[in-house]
């Protein structure tokens, strides 16, 4: 009778175990639902558009202007003052290497840009930016039309909260999805909310919002905060197990603990008694 009331528990285990696995999934898991191919064709009725970050204030831009004529592009970069020893004055003159600076952008969305002045490029793509810079510079070359390259030096987001290694997070090419920055992050851990990742994002005009997105849901790449912008902030929050545990102090774990040992040494007799 006893052999039949443990293989009887034994299989009440398994089954608990195995329920509780195709929870965990559940709560795991990225992408569900998005099972084929053709669901992936079905879903993109339109060209897809490929994400091109806007500048805002605050942002540092690299702006570099190069032709075949160095005295006439000269004069639209930004370059460091050059610096000499003073002790060798009268002799021979010792030069620092020239840098490049970078541009900030104020509040107003302005950079303070050489000949030309103030211009306004917050909201602007780097293409566009580009753009709007050969339409002002093409009088000012003769022999050929420059090469304008622009980066956005400081694209960098912070990722908080449940995710293995939090910090800060930059990349060169002006774009990251969610999963690139949680990548980074080395992923979330085990306790991390999938389902409701938070993302504060402060917007051009200075306004700030959060964006909730749900990591399990395949529609997360259709989330405005799929892309993730200058300066947004992740944060993913403990699951309610990890709550829980936060609150067990030091007593209370040694309390569990010498419990656990008690119901071990209490199945051990009640097994031992009933052979």
């Amino acid at each position: 009778m006893y052999s039949k009331k443990s293989n009887l528990s034994v299989l009440l285990l398994l089954s608990i175990l195995i329920l509780s696995s195709c929870s965990g999934v559940k709560k795991v898991a990225y992408f569900q639902k998005y099972s084929s191919t053709a669901d992936s064709l079905k879903e993109q009725t339109a060209p897809p558009e490929l994400y091109a970050a806007r500048i805002k204030p605050k942002d540092m831009l690299s702006i570099t202007v190069v032709t075949s004529e160095p005295e006439a592009s000269k004069n639209y970069n930004l370059m460091a003052p050059q610096l000499f020893d003073p002790t060798s004055i009268g002799t021979s003159m010792l030069y620092s290497t020239p840098t490049l600076q970078t541009y900030l952008v104020d509040n107003d969305g302005m950079i303070d840009f050489p000949v030309f002045g103030e211009l306004k490029v917050a909201g602007m793509t780097r293409k566009e930016l580009e753009k709007m810079l050969h339409e002002k510079l093409n009088s000012a070359f003769n022999k050929e039309q420059p090469i304008i390259t622009i980066r956005i030096v400081n694209y960098s987001v912070n990722i908080l909260g449940e995710v293995l290694r939090p910090g800060k997070y930059n990349t060169v090419n002006d774009r990251m999805t969610i999963f690139e920055g949680l990548a980074m992050a080395s992923d979330l851990t085990i306790y991390g909310r999938r389902d409701n990742v938070k993302v504060l994002r402060e917007n051009a005009d200075g306004t700030k919002n959060y964006i909730t997105v749900n990591l399990n849901d395949k529609n997360v790449i259709n989330s405005p905060a799929y892309y993730l912008e200058q300066n947004d902030v992740v944060y993913v929050e403990p699951n309610s197990a990890k709550s829980r545990s936060s609150g067990i102090g030091a007593e209370e774990t040694l309390s569990v603990s010498a419990l656990s040992v008690l119901i071990s040494l209490t199945s051990i007799i009640v097994t031992v008694l009933h052979k």
